[in-house]
């Protein structure tokens, strides 16, 4: 199998080579990569580092008499019989110092397969997170649309509601809106796609006459074509100004676009 440099990442196969799980042919080939990719080089002497780290950190202290042990074999034997010895001692020190290595290293790999671990769990773990905030907000903003719609249906549909045209008049002539009135489910939807768009310093508002006292109703959005608006007791027309952007207090009576009288 050839390899490459996209693939000695992905597939971690540094790590197996340093921890010497690799056959021959596979090592000759990453040698010949390390030489020839500098960048790559740079990564493995920075893995290769963090390895050391890990294992120094990790190292494990062979039993006190395994020093003892040592410094006897080193000293030089009196006679044949203290050479036996000795060597019999550094045979064991030997045996117990593999025992301390292949500890060291059975841990190093362990930390390292953990920390992979650790790592992969993290991601996945973030990612579904993103996922669910993200199918959360979605999910909310349906409802939120679905309840809306479902409102003007039923606002629309019901048989006690009452249609309403307001036509424009000699400052708007093309303005038109359609009212919904419920006065039982005290409710008014209305449909603003045929009235004309106003610029940024302006908004249309929505006043309801009662007795000759314009109440306001709301101010209509400039990005949906069908609302609720306000429900008003007793309002015997229904009446749209233009004003500031942003409402009014009271209606600008002389840029008044459309009205329209209750039965």
């Amino acid at each position: 199998m050839m390899m490459d440099k996209k693939t000695l990442l992905e597939d971690g196969l540094l790590e197996q080579y340093m921890l010497g799980e690799l056959n021959a042919k596979e090592c000759e080939q990453i040698e010949q990569l390390l030489l020839s990719d500098t960048e790559l080089k740079a990564h493995f002497n920075l893995l290769e580092e963090d390895f050391e780290r890990i294992g120094l950190e990790n190292t494990i202290a062979p039993p006190e008499f395994v020093k003892s042990q040592l410094l006897d074999a080193i000293k030089p034997p009196k006679s044949k019989d203290t050479l036996i010895v000795a060597l019999q001692k550094d045979t064991n020190t030997k045996f117990y110092l593999g025992i301390a290595a292949s500890v060291t290293a059975l841990l190093l790999v362990g930390s390292f397969w953990m920390y992979s671990q650790l790592n992969d769990v993290q991601q996945q773990l973030q990612t579904v997170e993103v996922n669910n905030t993200e199918l959360n907000t979605t999910i909310e903003t349906l409802n939120t649309e679905l309840e809306r719609n479902n409102t003007f249906f039923k606002g629309i549909v019901n048989a006690d509601t009452e249609q309403y045209i307001l036509s424009g008049n000699d400052l708007m002539p093309n303005a038109k809106v359609i009212s919904y009135i419920n006065h039982k489910a005290k409710s008014v939807v209305i449909n603003t796609e045929r009235l004309p768009e106003l610029d940024a310093d302006h908004d249309y508002q929505m006043w309801a006459d009662v007795e000759g006292e314009m109440i306001n109703m709301g101010i209509i959005s400039k990005d949906k074509t069908l609302m609720t608006m306000a429900y008003i007791d007793h309002t015997e027309s229904l009446n749209i100004t233009i004003e500031a952007a942003g409402g009014n207090d009271h209606p600008t009576v002389e840029r008044l676009v459309t009205n329209v009288y209750l039965r």
